[in-house]
């Protein structure tokens, strides 16, 4: 399954401490989970548009961030104990 280039762990630890580097990774943060939130959407044929997003329906703006907390985990479970799956 393709998660896209959109990084999940988005910290940078070499910034630590620094306010500007730390709104600067929230940010990009949050550009990368756009895109992702897109390309789940994209994937689910549901149209987004660039920004505000009020006119799609509850059912599925919840379809859109139940399938990115499926694939997130699916990720994480993946990257863990070098790839196992947990039981």
């Amino acid at each position: 399954m393709n998660t896209g280039n959109y990084g999940y762990n988005g910290y940078n630890s070499s910034n630590e401490g620094s306010a500007s580097s730390t709104s600067g990774s929230s940010r990009e943060m949050k550009k990368r989970l756009s895109g992702f939130k897109n390309e789940v959407a994209s994937s689910m044929n549901i149209d987004l548009q660039q920004g505000y997003n009020g006119d799609i329906s509850a059912r599925d703006a919840g379809r859109i961030g139940g399938q990115m907390v499926k694939r997130m985990i699916e990720y994480a479970e993946r990257n863990m104990n070098g790839g196992s799956m947990m039981k």
